[in-house]
């Protein structure tokens, strides 16, 4: 019998130590949470450009014209800058632990999540990794499609409905599945 075989490693959440990244003040995310609650993350028709004030009263940069449908959440708004005419549909979930941007004209449809956090399975303390998302002008990010952390989608590209984008999309490029492929060029007619 061989005595040298040594065990796998395993995952040990108990040493979890994320204090290297830099939460915000508690209250701050208190006052936010409660406001978002009834104004942004709420199923109220409440009017686009009032819900704009109070993201930009948390410190959000949003342009003119931004369509912000009921029941967004947005994480931190003060890592937020959204360009003009913007649409941002139902239950998208900016999950923003690091800046994310978005350019004018860029359309995010329901349930779209832009995730800019995710966790080091190689390591046994599952340790916590950020990147920023930048969404250039007049890139599509269908229904229920996931943006991963890190990933550039660069001007007029599309992330088709319930895809994966775990790399940067390349401008005028459709991409569909999980992870997203190129599927061909996107046209835009006048």
């Amino acid at each position: 019998m061989n005595t040298n075989v040594t065990s796998p490693a395993k995952t040990d959440l108990e040493n979890y130590d994320n204090s290297w990244y830099k939460q915000p003040p508690r209250l701050k995310a208190l006052a936010w949470w409660v406001v978002s609650s009834v104004f942004i993350n709420s199923p109220l028709l409440t009017p686009y450009r009032f819900k704009a004030f109070v993201l930009r009263c948390f410190g959000a940069k949003i342009g003119r014209g931004v369509a912000l449908k009921p029941q967004v959440i947005i994480k931190y708004p003060w890592l937020l800058s959204v360009g003009d005419f913007v649409w941002i549909g139902e239950h998208v979930w900016i999950d923003n632990l690091c800046p994310v941007v978005i350019g004018n004209n860029a359309c995010l449809s329901q349930g779209a999540m832009l995730l800019t956090g995710n966790h080091n399975y190689t390591s046994t303390n599952f340790d916590l990794m950020v990147g920023q998302i930048t969404i250039d002008e007049g890139v599509w990010i269908g229904a229920k499609a996931i943006v991963c952390p890190g990933v550039h989608c660069r001007s007029h590209a599309v992330l088709c409905a319930g895809s994966v984008a775990t790399k940067n999309l390349e401008q005028y490029q459709i991409y569909q599945g999980n992870p997203a492929v190129f599927i061909k060029e996107r046209t835009i007619k006048h």
